[in-house]
């Protein structure tokens, strides 16, 4: 009972997926990806473990299309699920469900995919893809939100809208970019608010200073390891609060 967006951006590699529905909390369950390996969104009566298994075999370098054959034919749910992948490479694969609810299916180009079910009609994944194509000058994250937002001019889920999300992966195994409208009258207005805000602080932090293991606390080089900034290292008592403590 959702509709999403799953993409690997030919200028940087990352990955995203951007999924919308009348349902609670999507991004909880639909969306699913690591950096340099690949993103799948499984939705529908989704199940969660062609998340994990499909990444898990996405890393072994399985193709997409041979991932949701083999995730199809291991559930015995298959006709109520739908799943699709897009692999390292930029190709993606669907399955939609003998039983999913009317009207459901899928359309995809190099490097993307969109898919749904419980639509308006196929008029929703069209207008979502055809917008993500028309919009390649755009930076990444804005151009799967203005894919979504045609969709859902395009009359989105048949059921009304509640929640949104949108996750990408650049290198890491987790998201680089972590946004999530879990309750909302209208969802991806929110989620456009959300994206501004982020783009005044978040996402320059992730760019200026990407997490690493390595990353030194300070110019000392002392290892960052298991200590926030301000913190006390390993092993030395904490006194930074030891006058406002005494009597």
């Amino acid at each position: 009972m959702t509709w999403s967006i799953i993409a690997r951006d030919t200028q940087t590699g990352a990955f995203g997926v951007l999924c919308a529905s009348r349902a609670l909390a999507v991004g909880a369950v639909v969306p699913h990806g690591a950096g340099r390996t690949g993103a799948i969104a499984t939705q529908a009566f989704a199940n969660p473990f062609f998340g994990v298994d499909g990444l898990r075999m996405l890393g072994e370098g399985c193709s997409s299309q041979d991932i949701v054959c083999a995730l199809a034919a291991a559930d015995e749910g298959r006709d109520h699920r739908q799943v699709h992948v897009i692999d390292r490479t930029g190709s993606a694969a669907c399955h939609t469900g003998a039983a999913c609810i009317a009207w459901s299916g899928s359309v995809s180009a190099p490097n993307v995919s969109v898919a749904g079910n419980v639509l308006a009609g196929p008029q929703v994944v069209e207008a979502t893809l055809n917008a993500y194509l028309a919009a390649s000058a755009l930076d990444f994250d804005e151009r799967l939100i203005v894919a979504m937002e045609a969709g859902e001019c395009a009359g989105g889920d048949s059921r009304g809208r509640q929640s949104c999300a949108i996750r990408i992966w650049s290198d890491a195994p987790f998201a680089s970019f972590d946004l999530r409208v879990d309750d909302h009258s209208e969802p991806l207005k929110e989620l456009r608010r959300l994206w501004r805000l982020a783009h005044q602080g978040y996402a320059p932090f992730q760019t200026a200073c990407p997490p690493a293991r390595s990353r030194p606390a300070s110019r000392t080089g002392t290892p960052s390891i298991g200590c926030a900034p301000n913190m006390p290292r390993p092993g030395t008592p904490d006194i930074r609060n030891s006058r406002r403590s005494q009597p």
